[in-house]
């Protein structure tokens, strides 16, 4: 059993800064592939990056490319996601999720399916 805390979600202008973090249970840590993903009202749960347990491979969704980073620390079982220039249609609930399995293939990180465990979510509001 994994369990997955985020934090650092709130509310922010268009243009702004804001950095998630994940911090997950479990002595294997080190060995899961972990993801982002995020559902905005109304709309379907969509990836949005991951990151093998090396932090040697990432994957980010087209829609964040260069302005969000994903990062972990495997000595703090935490998992980051650092977000800049953000936009209104950023706005989401964020959800941390891991695969145990540790497998880091670019067709099976992006589908929600291929994890094990997901966080509560946290809250971000991005304001025009």
């Amino acid at each position: 059993q994994v369990q997955l805390v985020e934090s650092g979600g709130g509310l922010v202008q268009a243009g702004g800064s804001l950095r998630l973090s994940c911090a997950a249970s479990g002595r294997t840590f080190s060995v899961y592939t972990m993801a982002w993903f995020r559902q905005a009202p109304g709309k379907e749960r969509e990836f949005v990056a991951a990151i093998s347990w090396s932090a040697l491979n990432t994957n980010y969704a087209d829609s964040v490319k260069g302005r969000f980073t994903i990062s972990r620390d495997n000595a703090k079982n935490t998992v980051y996601l650092q977000m800049s220039s953000l936009k209104p249609e950023d706005t989401a609930v964020y959800y941390c999720a891991v695969d145990i399995t540790g497998t880091f293939i670019n067709a099976r990180v992006k589908n929600a399916n291929a994890y094990d465990y997901w966080g509560q979510g946290t809250q971000v509001t991005v304001s025009s």
